[in-house]
């Protein structure tokens, strides 16, 4: 099952170190950081429901550009 509430015990020094470890690097190395990031927790989960649900909450929350 999905979480979508909050479950992290310290939200804001995890936010920072994502920031922290994006820092320096170029928009594009950034969007594969990311990227790599996401797999990486992705393969952690393993569970296939779970992360279909992720991607469909994601995207069902997502804003396109403009």
């Amino acid at each position: 099952m999905l979480i979508i509430t909050a479950n992290l015990p310290d939200p804001d020094d995890l936010y920072a170190r994502l920031i922290a470890a994006l820092d320096g690097l170029t928009e594009a190395e950034s969007h594969a950081m990311n990227t790599r990031l996401v797999l990486i927790l992705m393969n952690h989960l393993g569970d296939p429901e779970v992360i279909a649900a992720a991607l469909e909450t994601a995207r069902r929350t997502a804003r396109p550009a403009r």
